[in-house]
């Protein structure tokens, strides 16, 4: 064969390897998904009780958590095993937090719908997949076993610097999740959750029965309406790619102090903007970045007004979307 011949045979045989590869890993991808959605699906259709610890840096907690499965009706109950006792009881559309220490019961009412991270583990999938893919490398890992579970991994990279990534453990069988780890650029684990006991199958409902609350506890509902922020002279503009808007409301904490809320997503993390008059006390307001986990916090004054963004994203992210906050009076 002439060099020609050679190089022309190498550039096609290259050509062909590149081609069959890129196809391969396409392949790869699409099965990935179509595991998260798997996974998506038993945490919705699945009843199931079992024991999880939650990791973040040296501090450790475990939960029991109850949940009943049901089209628009599943409820969940978890119970903290350590610290302060507290009990969550958490349906669609409502979060109620009883806090007997305390004497009090906290009413949150969810406001980002499917793709509201508030979900918590183990059903933190949002319900739309395919935009992940915009987002994220999603490709399968390694095997392992947990809780008993043999259990397939799924990784999802981050296609930017904008957010983190995850690894999710399943269990090869029924798709349910038994493991969640949320890592930064340099790999470093910044949150994990982990079941250590875990029973797949029919729950009494009544072990999720919302209980009357107790005579003598302070109340705290949260109740939201929507608001337009851009007719009250507020403007955020999170310029952030892969995040939406899904979420801009008014939102009750006690009886007369209302918060500013808008929330972004890409279908993964979710970041709170709260916007709300400055503290009569001005030691109160911590200007700045702070972090706790896989949480940043990011707050800074506007127009007499105290702005903080909350998410489970990068610092570069959150500080983006505080730093967009504008206030021009309405005409």
């Amino acid at each position: 064969m002439t060099r020609a011949g050679v190089l022309l045979f190498a550039r096609t045989l290259g050509a062909a390897l590149a081609a069959s590869a890129t196809l391969a890993h396409a392949q790869t991808s699409s099965d990935a998904l179509a595991w998260l959605r798997k996974i998506y699906q038993a945490t919705q259709r699945l009843s199931y009780t079992g024991t999880f610890v939650y990791q973040r840096g040296d501090e450790t907690e475990a939960s029991r958590i109850v949940h009943v499965a049901g089209t628009g009706t599943g409820i969940e109950k978890l119970e903290a095993l350590d610290g302060a006792r507290r009990e969550i009881v958490r349906t669609r559309d409502t979060v109620q937090s009883y806090l007997p220490d305390a004497r009090t019961l906290k009413v949150d009412r969810r406001t980002v719908g499917p793709r509201d991270r508030g979900r918590g583990f183990p059903a933190m999938l949002p319900e739309r997949l395919s935009g992940l893919a915009r987002n994220y490398t999603v490709s399968f890992g390694d095997t392992a076993r947990i809780a008993g579970y043999e259990c397939r991994e799924v990784v999802l990279r981050p296609n930017d610097r904008y957010r983190y990534g995850y690894r999710l453990w399943a269990d090869r069988r029924s798709g349910m999740l038994l493991k969640a780890r949320t890592f930064n650029a340099k790999g470093e684990t910044l949150e994990q959750f982990t079941f250590t006991q875990l029973r797949i199958g029919p729950v009494p409902r009544g072990e999720v029965r919302v209980r009357p609350v107790p005579p003598g506890w302070r109340v705290e509902d949260s109740s939201v309406q929507p608001v337009d922020l851009a007719a009250e002279g507020w403007r955020v503009d999170a310029d952030l790619p892969g995040f939406e808007k899904v979420a801009e409301v008014k939102r009750k904490l006690r009886a007369t102090h209302l918060v500013d809320q808008v929330v972004y997503s890409d279908g993964m993390a979710a970041v709170s903007v709260f916007i709300e008059p400055m503290p009569a006390a001005a030691a109160e307001v911590h200007p700045g970045l702070s972090r706790t986990g896989a949480t940043n916090i990011y707050t800074r004054e506007v127009a007499d007004h105290l702005v903080t963004v909350v998410g489970e994203a990068p610092a570069v992210s959150v500080q983006r979307i505080g730093d967009s906050v504008e206030y021009h009076p309405p005409h």
